[in-house]
């Protein structure tokens, strides 16, 4: 397969981009190749700038649940378009999909609009820390929240431990404040609170890890979590950016019937554009300004094409059998290419969710980051490149989530199953 001109490009884009791209793991460094460069999409597929046509399980990391360029979506960013790309004053859209969202999401009564995940997460941290008067938190090793100084830390050499910056940029002093578990483990989290009395603001988890691969919560993890959340008057904040509307039309709290105190949503809410939000319950969203007093603010915050585009998605979401239909496709094509490994002798172990999977390459159960840690990343670099050569478009990493579309069709089904057979014989 053919990628001369995306070759080209990339090496045009590291003169005046940082790496070449604008988000690191677009680069495919961990897969060792060049990026390919997208030039146009429709339902499963995308298509580069060679010409060359992939089934893409990508999906812009998540939002295109959908499929690329459902006509409902492009009709409602067309018709707001002309009438105005953004106010920077209210709109009539933003309480639309905010009304949505709350009635979809169990623990969401109120909401606020941002443009990003990132800073869904850090603001729903400031309230936290506004709210408790407390200023620690604790997170997950492998649970990536975004790149806010707090949050951009990781595991050190114990199961939990204080965090130590994962970035150049971080201040000591900041990673302090954020204490580390490890994923599944309740008793490095009530570890970390024996030794810090008082002090947590809050604890902020993905309720499936889908940043170190697909990595799905242990029966009573969950409940755990909240439990020892309200005995300790700690906030729980679910960051559903990545399964919101995702693994059920209530995300991961409606699947696994467990309630935190704030969420964070991102992608599918958006439909495609860039959005985000953070949500919870009434008496701790009243603090955040105007109406208190923990300060958040943003000009693009609502914007109304993001707006449209993301109550256009949801309405698609709501209709009947939606996440049936999308579970069935999910679990033949995780189940597809997990045979393909069996009969190709070659060890993988798979997990999924609802329509986000992963085929991890490791012959023991993955679920926490140290156990994710020992994949074999050799591997999967040589999956990846045969299976980019047969046309289907992974992420280009062991430790991220693909994505299922309502939009993938048995045909494509069926030729990732039969890609997948060839691929794994190709490394055993």
């Amino acid at each position: 397969m053919n990628h001369e001109r995306s070759s080209l490009l990339f090496q045009q884009a590291k003169k005046s981009i940082p790496g070449g791209v604008n988000s690191p793991v677009r680069a495919f460094k961990s897969v060792g190749a060049d990026p390919i460069f997208i030039k146009k999409a429709i339902g499963s597929h995308i298509y580069d700038e060679d010409g060359n046509d992939f089934i893409d399980y990508v999906g812009s990391w998540g939002p295109m649940i959908a499929g690329h360029c459902h006509p409902d979506i492009i009709k409602a960013v067309h018709d707001t378009m002309s009438s105005g790309a953004s106010f920077g004053a209210p709109t009539e859209r933003e309480t639309i999909l905010a009304n949505m969202i709350i009635e979809a999401v169990p623990s969401i009564e109120m909401v606020r609009m941002v443009s990003s995940g990132t800073e869904a997460t850090m603001s729903a941290i400031r309230l936290a820390r506004g709210f408790t008067g407390r200023d620690k938190i604790i997170k997950f090793s492998g649970c990536y929240h975004g790149h806010a100084d707090s949050l951009l830390v990781k595991a050190g050499s114990g199961a939990a431990t204080f965090g130590v910056p994962d970035s150049p940029g971080v201040p000591a002093d900041v990673a302090k404040l954020t204490l580390t578990a490890e994923y599944n483990s309740l008793e490095s989290v009530k570890n970390l609170i024996t030794e810090n009395i008082n002090t947590i603001a809050c604890i902020i988890v993905e309720p499936v890890a889908g940043n170190m691969g697909t990595v799905p919560p242990r029966d009573g993890f969950l409940e755990g979590l909240r439990e020892i959340c309200t005995n300790e008057g700690i906030l729980l904040i679910f960051d559903e950016v990545m399964s919101g509307f995702r693994v059920a039309y209530g995300g991961a709290q409606e699947l696994y019937g467990v309630t935190p105190d704030m969420t964070t949503l991102g992608k599918i809410i958006g439909g495609g554009l860039p959005v985000g939000a953070f949500g919870g319950k009434r008496d701790i969203m009243e603090k955040l300004s105007p109406a208190g007093g923990v300060y958040q603010a943003g000009t693009l915050s609502g914007n109304p094409l993001a707006m449209s585009a993301g109550i256009a998605t949801l309405n698609i979401l709501k209709q009947p059998g939606f996440y049936k239909t999308i579970e069935e496709k999910s679990r033949a094509i995780a189940d597809g290419i997990a045979s393909a490994a069996r009969s190709a002798g070659y060890p993988i172990y798979s997990t999924r969710v609802g329509s986000m999977f992963c085929a991890f390459f490791s012959k023991r159960e993955v679920y926490d980051w140290p156990t994710a840690s020992r994949c074999d990343t050799n591997a999967f670099s040589k999956y990846f490149l045969a299976m980019l050569n047969e046309g289907v478009y992974l992420a280009p990493s062991q430790f991220e989530t693909a994505f299922v579309s309502a939009s993938h069709s048995d045909a494509d089904i069926e030729n990732t199953i039969a890609a997948a057979s060839r691929c794994f014989k190709l490394i055993v």
